[in-house]
């Protein structure tokens, strides 16, 4: 049965079958949710993602699209790594983009056997994407692929208020 659950915690800790990486287009390794999951997996996700191909210089994943790795030393058996959008105020496709994020980690989940998955809160870090914009399109995207394709999802938040805008969203349309 489909799920989705809201949790505050550390991605890099969850028992599921794949996390999502807030990835750069390297794939490199960052800061913020990006570093802790590299350095959580260890030295094996750097060579994985290092052996995917570039589509063009510097650039494993464009932003809006996703790629996977092995886990490596982390609980989930996959990394998806995605690239959000940078928050410029929303009239640069931003909104688009950031769903075409969790729509390519879903679809990487049917080629994969995923059967339950956690995402971060994709760009807001960083990229300054306001929560609240990119919670309800994060809950929205999953919802519609829930009626087709049931799957358990977590939102990992790195804090109680990001927890809690995930929670209100989800309680509003229930």
């Amino acid at each position: 049965m489909p799920t989705i659950e809201v949790i505050e915690g550390d991605i890099t800790s969850l028992t599921v079958d794949a996390i999502v990486n807030a990835a750069n287009e390297t794939l490199l390794g960052g800061g913020g949710v990006d570093g802790a999951i590299h350095r959580a997996a260890g030295p094996r996700l750097l060579a994985a993602c290092r052996a995917l191909p570039q589509v063009r210089p510097d650039v494993r994943c464009p932003t809006g699209q996703a790629r996977i790795t092995p886990g490596f030393d982390l609980p989930a058996r996959f990394v998806i790594h995605t690239v959000g959008p940078v928050w410029v105020g929303g009239g640069q496709g931003e909104p688009d983009l950031l769903a075409s994020c969790y729509r390519e980690s879903l679809r990487l989940t049917l080629e994969s056997g995923v059967r339950r998955i956690a995402f971060p809160a994709i760009s807001c870090g960083v990229y300054g994407y306001p929560l609240d914009a990119a919670a309800a399109i994060a809950v929205r995207t999953v919802r519609a692929w829930q009626t087709a394709q049931p799957l358990r999802t977590v939102f990992c938040c790195f804090d109680a208020s990001a927890a809690s805008a995930y929670r209100r969203l989800l309680e509003r349309d229930d």
